[in-house]
């Protein structure tokens, strides 16, 4: 890769509504110790010298606050673009990569409901894309056990099995991409989408979900626990205890 290529350019998807937060603002214009969710991730990023680019895909009409609302939070003074996101993550993803540089080579993704994300797994995760993988996720061990289930819509479920824990991993973000990977991919599933109908395809939650679909490799490197999702009321309470933790310790 050349000097540029080798600099990340970031895509953070923030057009949902986060309906397990609760009614109210979009997920992640949601405050954590008086801070939106979008800003403490996008903060997380630029934090990271790996990363020299930000494009967070807003909500379609909500652009002029999110740009606000980043200049509002001392973040006008680094790159970050702000473009209208899509209907589904899958489609923000693909408008946000859009709007990259073509000379970046390496595209970081990142949920704006993982604020908390520390700086070294960003540059892990960079780093192992710099270092030749096609796609890598941070993960981390479960710590419970997993039980595989025939679902059903109401009453017990039957187990299945009981996977072996110690070859499970619980995925986080970013989920670092060379940048030609994350566009075919991309592109693939949107090719499969037109002739099939979205609701006939398997669900993919992430984007290395896709770069498995079609064949490619995602290794794993190392997450870290206070780098999960704020998705219900009870992950926001843990939140703002650990951010209240880094302020007490000016870590953060």
């Amino acid at each position: 890769m050349n000097a540029t290529g080798a600099v990340a350019a970031a895509v953070v998807p923030a057009a949902g509504r986060g309906e397990r937060l609760g009614p109210g603002a979009p997920k992640a214009l949601r405050e954590l110790g008086g801070v939106p969710l979008l800003v403490h991730a996008v903060r997380a990023l630029t934090r990271s010298r790996a990363v020299g680019l930000v494009v967070v895909a807003a909500p379609a009409d909500g652009v002029a606050e999110v740009v606000g609302l980043l200049d509002t939070h001392g973040l006008d003074g680094k790159d970050i673009r702000v473009v209208p996101g899509g209907a589904t993550r899958q489609e923000s993803v693909r408008l946000g990569l859009a709007a990259i540089p073509a000379e970046v080579e390496i595209v970081l993704v990142h949920d704006a409901a993982r604020p908390l994300v520390p700086v070294e797994v960003v540059d892990a995760v960079a780093a192992a894309v710099r270092g030749g993988a096609e796609a890598v996720v941070p993960a981390v061990p479960l710590a419970d056990t997993v039980k595989r289930v025939e679902p059903r819509p109401a009453g017990p479920e039957p187990v299945l099995d009981t996977p072996d824990r110690s070859t499970l991993r619980a995925v986080q973000t970013p989920q670092g991409f060379r940048r030609e990977t994350l566009a075919e991919v991309h592109e693939k599933a949107l090719a499969e989408e037109a002739a099939a109908g979205a609701d006939a395809l398997p669900a993919v939650t992430d984007d290395a979900g896709l770069v498995e679909r079609f064949g490619g490799r995602v290794v794993v490197v190392p997450g870290h626990e206070e780098a999960f999702k704020v998705t219900r009321p009870l992950d926001l309470v843990l939140a703002e205890a650990v951010l209240a933790r880094r302020r007490a310790a000016d870590a953060y």
